[in-house]
């Protein structure tokens, strides 16, 4: 069983305020992008992951991993699974690699071990890996809420093109977060603008309404960002951001084609450029 774990990018992201339990609430427009590792999940007598990428782990501490683990604990299914990951998303990127990961890991299981749990059940198991999981396992475009697992769809945006930047560096998410808590507070992002973009089918309107809250935390800590936004809008996308804690930017673009004309103007050394489209 081979399966694509789609990469996502946030079109909007407002960080409302730190929760008891020490996350974050955030309320965030999320939107599917089709940049995805492949994987490859065949039956076995236990659990392994094998990674493509040398400095990333295929153990337990590889998501992925936790993902098979979990459900294998929950079902009480005795076999295991060899899951192959052949890594097309960067890491620490703010693309949702892992969490991709290991969506695609709860969904193949679930029918590769016929254990038919439902979309809900899978949701809640995604919900205790990680704060994207659970977007991941809907995909599409939608508006998450909570810390990230209160998933409401929203009209597709599908067919765009979309520009991906990536510096050499990567950026840990916590720390971000952290940093972000330090500055001086302002009032959470306006999320109801992008919505009503995507309600009202209004292109221009979606570009002019991308916001994210992390992006000065992220800025103040590498600003050759800041660089990258202002590259990628000369190059003629017409909406650009940074995408969750970065630190890739995506620039939206009418279509595929319009999205490699921008690709084609960028001089960015060092830096990873891939182009995708919305699904």
């Amino acid at each position: 069983m081979q399966i694509v774990a789609r990469a996502k990018i946030n079109l909007g992201l407002a960080v409302l305020g730190r929760r008891a339990d020490g996350f974050h609430a955030v309320d965030m427009v999320m939107q599917t992008i089709s940049t995805g590792d492949l994987l490859t999940i065949e039956p076995a007598e236990t659990i392994s992951v094998d990674v493509s990428r040398p400095d990333l782990p295929g153990g337990p501490e590889n998501l992925a991993y936790r993902a098979a683990a979990l459900l294998q604990k929950v079902s009480g299914f005795r076999q295991g699974a060899r899951i192959y990951i052949e890594k097309r998303i960067p890491l620490a990127a703010g693309l949702a690699g892992g969490s991709a990961d290991a969506a695609a890991v709860l969904k193949g299981l679930n029918q590769l071990w016929g254990l038919g749990l439902s979309p809900g059940e899978l949701m809640e198991l995604g919900s205790a890996l990680g704060s994207d999981v659970p977007f991941c396992l809907v995909g599409g475009t939608a508006r998450a809420r909570g810390r990230g697992e209160l998933i409401e769809p929203l009209p597709p945006l599908a067919g765009r093109g979309v520009v991906l930047v990536k510096p050499a560096f990567g950026v840990s998410t916590p720390r971000v977060y952290h940093f972000y808590d330090q500055l001086p507070p302002r009032p959470p992002a306006g999320i109801e603008p992008l919505v009503v973009a995507l309600e009202q089918e209004d292109w221009s309107g979606l570009c002019a309404a991308l916001v994210n809250d992390l992006e000065r935390a992220t800025l103040a800590l590498h600003p050759e960002i800041a660089e990258i936004k202002e590259a990628m809008l000369r190059a003629g996308a017409p909406g650009v951001l940074m995408s969750g804690s970065g630190p890739t930017v995506f620039g939206l673009c009418a279509d595929r084609d319009a999205a490699r004309r921008v690709a084609e103007k960028l001089d960015l050394p060092g830096c990873w450029v891939d182009v995708a489209v919305t699904v």
